[in-house]
């Protein structure tokens, strides 16, 4: 993009202040690629297609309890990410206890939260002052000698992210996660419980899913009941960059760094192509891009792969 930048073929400078600008979209997406690597680590084909709808589902609730309720900030919060963790539990208790595809039970789950956001809004935005006043949340912190990024890259993103890197990394619960989705038959014969890990590991999707739905929700000055389902909605695009980010679909693999690096590509990816083409047609050309993304690091995580393996 800095070489179409340097050859005037971009609609607008690629530089350092539209980078920063671009980390706007970057944050929830992020966040929610880091849901799906709790998700997908814990194995068994684990995936999380309701991400989006829980972040719809919850937003709504978050915006209920502000404008309608009177509810300040600090006693929203809370309850919206009680909220989140109970709608993740609902699939964790499919996945786990029920022992349902994670496929078909987060997809029946994301049609339900979708359609119970919509239901409960009347398919209206929440819009009323106090929830406005929520932008602030989003507003954009001046920096010596750097532009100014966006305030939920300093108070969403890097606590999500260190939180969720200390709990992979250095916590009982991490080590068990990654021993559950390498091979759960060795987790049972080692006394670990491994039904209680992954409905623990989809509770903390939902919970990080309504942490996107507070951002979203500041970023829109609104509660949208489609903002994480309009248009491809969040969960794909969560899911693709947790796969560039080095997340083993088969579970048991995955950097919290890689996915935040993932995360970044992708981000800047997309906000160059938009100044790469007019109007409509840099949007349906970042989805082609995304794809081309994906398949070529599928062929080298494979190749790597077979490499180290030894394999042919």
């Amino acid at each position: 993009m800095k070489v179409l930048d340097s050859g005037g073929y971009l609609l607008a400078p690629y530089d350092l202040t539209y980078l920063a600008s671009a980390l706007e979209t970057m944050v929830p997406l992020c966040i929610l690629g880091l849901a799906e690597l709790l998700v997908m680590v814990s194995g068994r084909g684990g995936i999380d297609l309701s991400v989006g709808a829980m972040v719809s589902l919850t937003g709504m609730a978050f915006g209920y309890t502000v404008s309608e309720w009177g509810w300040s900030p600090l006693m929203a919060v809370p309850a919206t990410l009680a909220a989140g963790a109970l709608l993740g539990a609902v699939n964790g208790f499919l996945v786990a206890r029920l022992g349902f595809p994670a496929l078909i039970a987060t997809l029946a789950t994301y049609y339900a939260y979708s359609s119970l956001s919509l239901v409960s809004s009347g398919n209206r935005p929440i819009s009323t002052a106090p929830v406005r006043e929520l932008h602030d949340l989003t507003s954009r912190v001046p920096l010596p000698g750097l532009p100014a990024l966006p305030m939920q890259v300093f108070t969403f993103l890097l606590p999500c992210a260190v939180l969720v890197w200390l709990l992979v990394n250095r916590s009982t619960f991490g080590r068990k996660l990654y021993g559950v989705g390498t091979n759960d038959v060795a987790a049972r014969f080692a006394n670990v419980p491994v039904v209680s890990v992954r409905l623990r590991a989809f509770m903390l999707s939902g919970l990080l899913s309504a942490v996107v739905a507070i951002v979203t929700v500041g970023q829109f000055a609104s509660a949208r009941p489609d903002a994480g389902t309009v248009g491809n909605g969040m969960a794909l695009p969560a899911i693709t960059i947790a796969v560039l980010g080095g997340v083993a679909i088969t579970g048991g693999i995955g950097r919290v760094g890689g996915v935040v690096v993932a995360a970044l590509l992708v981000a800047w990816l997309n906000a160059g192509i938009l100044l790469a083409f007019e109007g409509s047609q840099g949007s349906r050309t970042q989805l082609l891009a995304l794809g081309v993304l994906l398949v070529c690091s599928a062929l080298l995580n494979s190749v790597t792969a077979r490499r180290l393996g030894g394999g042919r």
